[in-house]
C-alpha cells in the first residue's frame, strides 16, 4: 500500500492503479462506518484510495479542528488490512499554500440546516473534496449517508462541475441500539450515550407515521419528537426534499427526515430517508458489484 503526502504523488500514483478506481474520503479516526465505504469501494471497484485530512476550512471560529479524533498509525494499519491500495494524507500547508484562495460556492442547498448553522462549512467540504478528485480522478467516491446534506452538496458540486466521478452513498452504520457511527461519538458522556440511542427511535417514529397514512409533516414530526431523552436537545427536526433540502409541509413522495440534536457541546446527526411508492431510496445508490474479480489492485 501506498501512503503519499503531495497531490502530484497522488495523481502518479493513482494513474497507474487498475480502472475503475473507488475513492473513500476522510478525515480520520476511522470506524466501522468509513470502513463500510471501503468494502463497498472494494467489491465495486479494482483499485481502493483513501484519504485522510482533516480538513480545517470546514470547521468555523470555535469548532473542534484542533482536539478532533486523530489516529493516523491505527488508520493507515486498518486501510491496509482492508486492501486499500492508495492512502492520499497532505498536510495542511500542502492543500492550503499560502495565497490560497479558491473556494466553492454551493449555493442555496449549503446554506439552509447545516449551512445555516455552521456558515462556511459546506464551502470548505466542497472545495476540499475538489481537490481531492482533482489529484486522484476516480472513477467513483463513496459516502455515508449519515451526512445526508453533504452527500446532497457534493452531488451537486460533482454534476455542476462536470467531474468524471460517480458518487456513491453508502447505509449508516449504527451501533446495536440504533446510535449512528461518529468519530465525535467519544465526546458523550456516559449519560448523552446512554441517550443518544433515542434520536434514531424518534426518527424511526417518524417514518412509520408517514408510512401509516400521515402527510402532515408537522404532525409526522411531533410523532418522534417527544421520544428524544434528556439530557439532549433538538437542534433541528425536519422532513425535507430529498434534493433541495427544504422543509416540505405536506409528504405526498420522495423525503428525508434530518435531525441534530445537542449532547452539550456535541452535536449528533442523522436522518432516515422516505421512501415512496414506486420503492426507490432518494438517497441510497444500488450496488454494483465488479462483474470480474478484481485481480492485480496496481502498483504496490
Amino acid at each position: 500500500m501506498h501512503i503519499v503526502r503531495t497531490p502530484g504523488s497522488a495523481r502518479a500514483i493513482a494513474r497507474t492503479l487498475k480502472r475503475p478506481v473507488g475513492f473513500v474520503p476522510t478525515m480520520g479516526a476511522l470506524h466501522a462506518g468509513h470502513l463500510s465505504l471501503v468494502r463497498r469501494a472494494r467489491s465495486e471497484n479494482a483499485s481502493v484510495i483513501a484519504s485522510i485530512f482533516v480538513n480545517p476550512t470546514q470547521f468555523a471560529p470555535g469548532e473542534d479542528f484542533d482536539k478532533y479524533p486523530r489516529a493516523f498509525e491505527r488508520d493507515v494499519e486498518a486501510l491496509e488490512q482492508e486492501g486499500v491500495d492508495l492512502v492520499y494524507a497532505p498536510a495542511v500547508e500542502r492543500m492550503y499554500p499560502r495565497g490560497f484562495s479558491a473556494s466553492i460556492d454551493v449555493g442555496t442547498l449549503g446554506k439552509v440546516l447545516e449551512g445555516e448553522r455552521r456558515p462556511g462549512h459546506f464551502a470548505g467540504v466542497a472545495t476540499v473534496v475538489a481537490k481531492l478528485l482533482s489529484a486522484l480522478e476516480p472513477t467513483s467516491m463513496y459516502l455515508g449517508q449519515k451526512d445526508v446534506q453533504q452527500t446532497a452538496v457534493l452531488r451537486a458540486v460533482v454534476r455542476d462541475l462536470d467531474m468524471a466521478t460517480n458518487v456513491v452513498v453508502v447505509p449508516t452504520v449504527r451501533e446495536p441500539d440504533g446510535l449512528a457511527l461518529s468519530s465525535r461519538n467519544v465526546y458523550l458522556s456516559p449519560a448523552q450515550r446512554a441517550a443518544a440511542p433515542s434520536l434514531y427511535r424518534a426518527l424511526q417514529a417518524i417514518v412509520a407515521a408517514v408510512a401509516g397514512g400521515e402527510t402532515d409533516a408537522a404532525r409526522a414530526c411531533a410523532a418522534g419528537a417527544a421520544l428524544l431523552e434528556t439530557p439532549l436537545a433538538w437542534d433541528y427536526l425536519a422532513i425535507v426534499d430529498p434534493a433541495t433540502f427544504s422543509a416540505l409541509e405536506t409528504v405526498a413522495g420522495a423525503a428525508v427526515v434530518v435531525a441534530v440534536v445537542r449532547a452539550g457541546a456535541t452535536r449528533l446527526l442523522d436522518n432516515l430517508p422516505i421512501v415512496p411508492a414506486n420503492g426507490v431510496d432518494p438517497i441510497l445508490t444500488p450496488a454494483r458489484p465488479l462483474l470480474k474479480p478484481a485481480g492485480s489492485r496496481g502498483a504496490r
